[in-house]
């Protein structure tokens, strides 16, 4: 499979929805994710020496593997953490309907 072939899920954390809500509608109006799930989550995590517990908002953003570069920019233009969570994982396998969906949705690398 060619780079452009291959699809990804990257996964974001946000504050609160509204932060999720504008990342998912800035990803998808520019064609760079098909869709962008927001689930709230519990996070337990170390910062700065500290353990932290907090209420967030993760993204589960579908789109091309290739785009991963301009999906983190563009998140990174309206995110709030210093350091925010922006990780890909390929998608080895699916339903070749629903990636051929992704592809459909976003546009080409």
């Amino acid at each position: 499979m060619n780079k452009e072939a291959e699809y990804s899920i990257i996964i974001a954390t946000t504050a609160d929805k509204e932060s999720a809500r504008i990342i998912a509608r800035t990803l998808v109006e520019r064609r760079l994710a098909a869709c962008a799930q927001m689930l709230p989550i519990e996070s337990v995590y170390l910062w700065q020496g500290k353990v932290n517990e907090e209420s967030e908002i993760a993204l589960h953003i579908k789109s091309r593997t290739a785009l991963f570069d301009e999906v983190k920019a563009a998140i990174l233009e309206v995110h709030a953490y210093e350091v925010p969570e922006i990780v890909q994982i390929p998608i080895t396998n699916g339903l070749p309907e629903y990636l051929t969906w992704i592809g459909d949705c976003t546009k080409p690398k």
